[in-house]
C-alpha cells in the first residue's frame, strides 16, 4: 500500500523487452535501500524491484500492465515518480493508494495560475470510474484532491513543492498519464451498481 506521496524521481535508463514483458533500468538515490523483491510504485504503477547494482535498479512489467497504464510511452531519459511501500504504523499523509492503475487520461489543460499550476486530464467514462470534487485522485502516483469534477474529466491544482519535485513540471497537453480513482469510492460505486 502507498499513500501518494512522492519520495523521490527516478530516471529510466534502459527498456527491454522480453517476449511480451518489459524491464526496465532505473536510475535513483534510493536503489541502494532497495531490496530484491520490494514493491515500488513509479507513477503509480506498482512494479517489483528484480535486480539492483550501485545507483540502478530494475523493474518487469507484464503485458497486461502495459496495456492498462501509460508505460508503454516510457524511453530512456524519462522521469519517474517514486514511492516505496508504506511502512506499518507510518502517518497517511495522502489517501489509501494501492499502485494499481484503473486506467489513463490525457491533459488537456496545463496552466500556471500565479505561483501554482492547474492542470485538467480527460478519460475514457466507459469504464464507469467516478470523481467528486474535493475527493482524491492519484495521477502518476501523485495523491492530489479534485477541484473540478465531470463525467470524464476533473481537474487538480499543483503547488510550487509538488511541481518542483515530481514530473508535473513536464506535462503538457496531450501527456498521457496513469490514474488510480479512490479506492474507497470505487467500493461504494460497485456497491451501489455504478459498476
Amino acid at each position: 500500500m502507498f499513500t501518494g506521496i512522492i519520495e523521490t524521481l527516478g530516471t529510466i535508463q534502459e527498456i527491454e523487452k522480453e517476449n511480451t514483458n518489459v524491464n526496465v533500468t532505473i536510475k535513483s538515490s534510493i536503489a541502494a535501500e532497495l531490496k530484491i523483491d520490494q514493491s515500488v510504485a513509479h507513477n503509480g504503477v506498482c512494479l517489483t524491484v528484480v535486480a539492483i547494482a550501485d545507483d540502478f535498479y530494475k523493474v518487469t512489467a507484464i503485458n497486461e500492465t502495459i496495456q492498462k497504464t501509460n508505460l508503454g510511452t516510457w524511453k530512456a531519459g524519462d522521469s519517474v515518480n517514486l514511492e516505496r511501500a508504506m511502512k506499518l504504523g507510518d502517518r497517511l499523509d495522502g489517501h489509501i493508494v494501492q499502485g494499481h492503475v484503473d486506467q489513463t487520461a490525457t491533459c488537456i489543460v496545463a496552466d500556471e495560475t500565479n505561483g501554482s499550476w492547474f492542470y485538467t486530464f480527460e478519460y475514457d467514462a466507459l469504464y464507469n470510474n467516478i470523481t467528486i470534487e474535493k475527493g482524491s485522485i492519484t495521477v502518476n502516483g501523485v495523491s492530489l484532491t479534485i477541484v473540478d469534477s465531470k463525467s470524464n474529466q476533473f481537474s487538480v491544482a499543483i503547488i510550487p513543492y509538488t511541481y518542483e519535485h515530481t514530473n508535473f513540471n513536464s506535462f503538457i497537453i496531450g501527456t498521457k498519464v496513469n490514474l488510480e480513482f479512490d479506492v474507497i469510492g470505487k467500493y461504494v460505486s460497485r456497491l451501489y451498481g455504478n459498476k
